[in-house]
């Protein structure tokens, strides 16, 4: 493991300080600085021009224009070479759907689909074509995924799970040369699969809480722990380990038996998420792993290995709710024409026409989100703000449609067996947990925005605090004003630049005017934003990480910002008048959660007009999304 430098030490000497003058105790201090250890190291395996502070988020907020450039991902390439591969499993997957052999005795995916899935390359699609595999774009495969969740959400998820936060990504970024010979090519094939233990019954949000241990045992290392919640997994698999060595965390390729042995058991309970695949526990009683099987990050330790697909993982969140939301909708129409109340079909009333235009809207922010930063990822940023907002917005827009759209649409019919809500109403919850629980996530965005600008003009009273033992800064009170006055001087500086500001109001070019008044919407909120994180850093200081509350609130607030300006700017590049009708919108809709408007009479028009087009078969997003049967058809329905 790679030694923290000496300038590290002294800035998480430092946070840990900080976080003990606000009232936390040592314990607490010491794991919540190695948080944000692991968060720098991820990052300083980017170059500066493609970490956070760099990002287009965070310039945003931050910098006095929106770089609007950077919120407008190019059209994807026509073809790619990936795209037969692709083509082959979507129709494999068609293939065994229609003929009623996609599931086996027990209801998971079944053998034969896996093999088949194999054969067109499936599990190689994210790995590199030198190690057997398609080599496929991000960009391309995240709209893969939604095409494929569309057909069936758990095989889209098994391959997001093996190619994006199982042991792919790791060997791709950390292995050696060596070790991606060994194992990308079994990998690629499906010879093996894979997938990520890291949770444990005591550590989920809190990383810092590992109890799987390894220690050395000649050329091998033992474990000892319990892995909990653990997808893709099955006796056979290969996966990345996260234990904890030499008493820092630490990640290994493991090649679990074909067959539990004393050292190695599954745990198995009854999960109501992901029906159709395996989630097990893991239980290790000095396993043994090779040596060569540890991966060293050129930065940290294990916590940035875990940390780094994690982005990868947040937009595939976003990418399956797309789909999902796809086959949602396309479960409504037809019922919608079908059902009548009082002699009258119900697409025909304003509270019905109203859900299908917001899930309309959805589909779209989804599409939007996942374009953007599947590219992003693709350009080599991080993209930890965006990837959040990606699987925040996904995995709340797929509860809300569930059940607020679908349940409260298809009424009892929704808890039949058979009915995708009622079948699936677990998987349709479950994303707002995978990958981060959404205001645990919210939390961390706020705290990845703040953090540069924390350290320009905050981290410098901090010391000075820290200096003269004192808790709060009273901008009051005349000796603290003299104690602080050069960094007060500073921060004076910036927050009077503030409101000298040009507004920026630079059309985009071929932006249809509504959707440029969106655009122009959003770039004023940032700004306001910036005042307003600024000011409640003030207000708080030190006590700031236990305002959760707040800081969730003004999180939520950029998010709805950040959706807002990638949708409006997304539709502009759309051709189909409904694509930028549902853009439209969801951007109305966000605005007014924003200012705290009602809606007009003019919004209610453009839902009907919306709902109108959807319902005359003239979305796009419902091409090749089949039909489900509506369920007991009574004849006096």
């Amino acid at each position: 493991m790679s030694a923290v430098p000496e300038t590290e030490r002294d800035q998480a000497s430092f946070a840990e300080t900080a976080l003990r003058l606000s009232g936390k105790s040592e314990e607490e201090a010491q794991r919540l600085g190695a948080v944000d250890k692991a968060d720098e190291h991820v990052e300083k395996l980017y170059a500066q021009r493609l970490q956070t502070a760099a990002s287009p988020v965070h310039q945003a907020v931050w910098e006095r224009q929106v770089p609007l450039e950077m919120f407008q991902p190019p059209p994807l390439p026509a073809t790619a070479p990936c795209d037969a591969a692709m083509e082959r499993c979507l129709a494999v997957v068609r293939q065994h759907r229609d003929a009623g052999t996609i599931y086996d005795d027990n209801g998971k995916i079944a053998p034969a689909v896996i093999d088949d899935l194999a054969r067109a390359g499936f599990w190689g699609l994210l790995i590199p074509p030198e190690y057997g595999g398609q080599g496929a774009p991000f960009t391309r495969y995240a709209r893969f995924h939604t095409q494929l969740s569309v057909l069936e959400e758990m095989i889209a998820g098994m391959g997001s799970v093996h190619g994006c936060i199982g042991a792919v990504d790791p060997l791709k970024t950390f292995g050696t040369p060596e070790q991606k010979r060994r194992f990308l090519p079994r990998l690629a094939t499906g010879e093996t699969r894979s997938a990520f233990a890291l949770t444990e019954p005591g550590a989920g949000s809190d990383l810092t809480a590992l109890r799987t241990v390894a220690i050395e045992a000649g050329n091998d290392f033992a474990v000892t722990g319990e892995k909990l919640f653990i997808t893709h997994c099955l006796p056979g698999r290969t996966i990345g380990l996260v234990v904890m060595l030499h008493g820092q965390p630490a990640v290994l390729i493991a090649e679990l038996p074909p067959h539990e042995t004393d050292e190695f058991q599954i745990v198995p309970y009854k999960l109501h998420a992901l029906r159709r695949g395996y989630n097990n526990g893991l239980r290790f009683n000095n396993f043994k792993v090779p040596r060569d099987n540890l991966l060293v990050p050129a930065q940290g330790n294990g916590l940035t290995i875990a940390y780094h697909g994690l982005n990868h993982g947040r937009v595939m969140v976003c990418a399956g709710a797309a789909g999902s939301m796809r086959v949602m909708l396309a479960s409504i129409l037809p019922w919608a024409k079908f059902r009548k109340t009082y002699g009258a079909p119900i697409a025909q009333r304003e509270l019905v026409q109203r859900r299908i235009a917001r899930l309309a809207a959805l589909i779209a922010g989804a599409d939007a989100l996942v374009a953007w930063c599947s590219w992003l990822i693709e350009e080599g940023y991080r993209g930890e703000l965006e990837c959040i907002i990606a699987k925040i917005f996904g995995s709340e827009a797929l509860k809300e449609a569930a059940i607020e759209l679908v349940m409260k649409t298809h009424g009892g019919r929704a808890f039949l067996g058979g009915h995708y809500f009622g079948d699936n109403v677990h998987d349709l919850l479950a994303p707002c947990i995978y990958e981060g629980e959404g205001e645990m996530l919210g939390l961390a965005f706020f705290k990845s925005l703040i953090k540069e600008h924390g350290k320009a003009y905050f981290e410098p009273i901090g010391r000075r605090l820290q200096q003269y033992q004192m808790k709060t800064l009273n901008p009051l009170h005349p000796q603290h004003v003299w104690r602080f006055r050069r960094e007060l001087w500073s921060y004076g500086r910036w927050r009077l630049a503030q409101h000298f500001r040009r507004r920026d109001r630079t059309p985009v070019v071929g932006l249809p005017a509504k959707l440029q008044a969106h655009v122009d919407f959003a770039r004023e909120c940032l700004a306001q934003h910036r005042r307003e994180i600024s000011a409640t850093m003030v207000q708080h200081q030190l006590k700031l990480a236990d305002r959760q509350c707040r800081m969730a609130e003004l999180s939520q607030r950029v998010q709805d910002t950040i959706v807002m300006l990638v949708t409006a700017l997304w539709a502009g590049q759309q051709p189909e008048e409904v694509s930028q009708a549902a853009a439209d919108i969801l951007c109305q809709d966000l605005q007014r959660r924003l200012t705290g408007q009602r809606p007009s009479d003019r919004y209610f028009r453009d839902v009907r007009q919306l709902a109108e087009m959807v319902l005359a078969g003239e979305y796009p997003a419902l091409r090749d999304v089949p039909v489900p049967p509506i369920l007991r058809p009574y004849a006096n329905d």
